[in-house]
């Protein structure tokens, strides 16, 4: 029954290329300028921080990682985007990012306080207005790298928000890292332990109360990129105009966050934490759900066409756009067939997801030139797995009542109340 499924690797038709554009080639120096980032970022830190220092930091800022990242995947799960995409942004955020953001600021603080000899204004001002400069354009950029040059998989305000938030997630653990490791530095030179300790607090503040903030002020960066990628080719203004909107949202926000305190007194922070970034949180939160419900409605849309001409069967798009009819037919087939069935059915739902949301661009006039081959390269995977999807699909579809069948039939024994 497997024979006919492809190995990942030849999923898709490779051409020839020249070597330095083969994408080992660009992958390959891509790792190399971000290890060589993270080497020279944990030199720096290292430094800052010492070595025990560091090891604390390191242990206390990986703890909201996989939460955060978890939470972002789960946003993503209707058309999930390739990991190497994740991955680069994180180690983007992370390393490179981070880099810009600790030497850039560091330069601009210090020349401010050379040249206005005041050094107490100068980290205000620097924290205030430097730092989000700095910071979101610094992590904007590997939003810009994906929108440009993994245009395929980035198609709108999901995988905007879930490359921001992957991003941010970087770029805030290495920060931590910093700001915890410095901490317990300081509470070493001063004897503190135990709850009052300098550490606890900023884990407190940082960690507990505030893992999403930077997520929170890239999302809008990565909203506005994923605005302009719904955008036609007729509709140049909003395709350019978001994404620097979007980008200065997120350093405005960014700014309030950080000038809390030294705007609006001591307890600034805790009024915009309540008064802005909660309310701002929960909205972002809705508008990603709300989309990631519309992307499901989408599928049920797009997928009877394909339905009608004896790709799918008939119940197919229905169990397509339900959450929880995918993951029953995964593990109908798991159950059934083993784990190699349960990952063919989800790599059919990928792929039928992946043509109702090219199907939906092509309506738009935002599919591009290669919408035929794209379509039939879909189709061709999805049909090499329909003997196994298919019927878990139908099954999960029945099952969860998203196509009604009749009650099962039951002898009474020649009982019939409605018969005299």
């Amino acid at each position: 029954m497997w024979a006919a499924v492809p190995e990942r690797s030849r999923w898709r038709y490779r051409p020839h290329r020249a070597f330095w554009r083969h994408p080992a080639v660009r992958a390959g120096a891509v790792i190399i300028v971000l290890a060589l980032c993270g080497l020279l970022l944990m030199s720096l830190v290292r430094e800052q921080t010492g070595t025990q220092g560091f090891l604390v930091g390191l242990g206390l800022a990986i703890l909201p990682v996989p939460l955060l990242m978890a939470a972002f995947r789960w946003l993503d799960r209707v058309e999930p985007g390739p990991w190497r995409n994740l991955l680069f942004s994180f180690a983007w955020g992370a390393c490179a990012a981070a880099l810009v953001a600790i030497t850039a600021n560091s330069f601009a603080t210090q020349w401010i306080a050379t040249a206005t000899a005041d050094p107490a204004g100068a980290e205000s001002l620097g924290a205030t207005v430097v730092a989000p400069i700095v910071e979101e354009s610094a992590k904007a950029a590997a939003i810009l790298l994906i929108f440009l040059f993994r245009r395929r998989s980035f198609t709108g305000l999901v995988d905007g928000v879930v490359v921001a938030g992957f991003t941010a997630t970087g770029f805030a653990f290495t920060e931590n890292i910093l700001y915890l490791g410095s901490a317990y530095g300081e509470d070493q030179q001063i004897g503190n332990s135990g709850l009052p300790a300098v550490t606890a607090a900023t884990f407190f503040v940082r960690v507990v109360m505030s893992p999403f903030a930077h997520p929170l002020f890239t999302v809008l960066t990565g909203i506005g990129f994923g605005i302009a990628a719904l955008a036609t080719r007729r509709q140049r203004v909003r395709r350019w105009l978001m994404p620097v909107l979007g980008l200065l949202l997120a350093m405005g926000t960014h700014a309030l966050w950080n000038g809390s305190s030294s705007l609006f007194g001591p307890y600034g922070f805790y009024a915009v934490y309540a008064a802005f970034m909660v309310p701002a949180f929960a909205l972002l939160t809705w508008l990603a759900v709300w989309t990631r419900q519309r992307e499901l409605r989408m599928v049920s849309v797009e997928l009877p066409a394909y339905a009608a001409a004896g790709w799918l069967a008939e119940t197919e798009p229905l169990a397509l756009s339900s959450m929880r009819a995918r993951s029953m037919a995964r593990d109908v087939a798991g159950r059934a067939y083993g784990p190699k069935a349960a990952r063919a059915v989800g790599e059919y739902q990928a792929f039928a997801t992946a043509l109702a949301f090219l199907r939906h661009r092509a309506g738009r006039g935002t599919a591009g030139p290669d919408f035929a081959a794209r379509e039939q390269e879909l189709l061709h995977h999805m049909w090499q797995r329909r003997e196994t999807a298919s019927p878990a699909l139908t099954y999960a579809a029945r099952a969860t009542g998203r196509v009604w069948s009749p009650p099962p039939y039951i002898d009474y024994g020649g009982y019939n109340p409605y018969r005299s």
